[in-house]
């Protein structure tokens, strides 16, 4: 864990539970694309750092979740190295309450005010400002997070951050996280398009195609959505739905799974409300759903 893995003349991702990005701008100045999930990982990056004897010209960030920004603060604080993030992931990185606050819908208890949903602050620019490297291109991929982005360096390797899933991870977890599904859908197609040398997932294998797991995490989508139909073939409420789910995947329940599987839940239920496959209605004081 934390090796270091070269994949072009300039190139290289730090091994590790969300794949970290370092790309050589010269011999001595490395951009890193994430920072990991908390200081410790921010330690053990700028040792890696240390020992190929690069300085930290700044850090790129592709969305605001906590195993990809966790090791900003100590980074920067290390290094006065500059971090850039785009749109509304960029306010979450800046006050990282709002992602428990997000997941759960109010003000989180203590039980989701931890490290691997809520990392330290970080101050953060936008992707134009003047310092960003101008030879990184930036990939909108929206769907998982709000604005999550990819990064392309050149050699034709491309970041994917967590717009896919390994297959082992949805065989594991079977409802991966996604805030916009229809989105999401548009970023796996786009995805799916796509032609590059080397392809980086943040929780997939490394691989120079991508487009069998693009499908089946396409296909897993489908699947969650049409057991959501299923289970509201009679009028249910959000919490019969979340129960539902996870007895019918084997997921164990607990607060912090509550809060992720509980948010991706209702981001299917207001897809398929808009798409008119799903109702909505006030029954006994109970939001109740039905299948349309």
């Amino acid at each position: 864990m934390y090796e270091l893995v070269q994949v072009g003349r300039n190139c290289y991702y730090i091994d590790c539970p969300a794949k970290i990005g370092v790309y050589c701008e010269d011999k001595d100045y490395v951009w890193l694309i994430d920072s990991g999930n908390d200081k410790d990982a921010g330690r053990k990056v700028k040792k890696i750092l240390e020992e190929k004897g690069w300085k930290l010209a700044g850090i790129l960030n592709t969305h605001s979740h906590a195993d990809h920004i966790g090791g900003n603060r100590y980074l920067q604080g290390q290094t006065g190295c500059k971090i850039y993030c785009g749109g509304i992931e960029g306010y979450f990185t800046r006050r990282t309450v709002l992602e428990p606050a997000f997941l759960y819908g109010g003000y989180p208890s203590r039980d989701l005010r931890h490290k691997f949903l809520m990392a330290q602050e970080s101050e953060v620019s936008g992707f134009s400002d003047a310092g960003f490297p101008s030879e990184i291109k930036v990939m909108p991929l929206p769907g998982h997070s709000f604005d999550m982005v990819g990064f392309e360096v050149p050699e034709r390797i491309v970041f994917l951050a967590d717009c896919i899933s390994s297959k082992e991870t949805l065989e594991k977890y079977a409802v991966s996280f996604i805030y916009d599904v229809g989105a999401y859908l548009k970023t796996l197609d786009l995805v799916e398009d796509m032609e590059a040398a080397v392809f980086i997932p943040s929780h997939a294998e490394v691989s120079d195609d991508i487009k069998d797991l693009v499908r089946y995490n396409r296909e897993r989508v489908y699947e969650a959505a049409d057991r959501i139909l299923s289970i509201c073939r009679e009028p249910v409420s959000f919490e019969g739905i979340l129960k539902k789910i996870f007895q019918g995947y084997g997921l164990s329940m607990n607060f912090e799974q509550y809060a992720l599987v509980g948010s991706t839940v209702r981001s299917y239920l207001s897809w398929l409300r808009d798409d008119g496959r799903l109702t909505a209605a006030v029954s006994d004081s109970m939001l109740m759903w039905t299948k349309a």
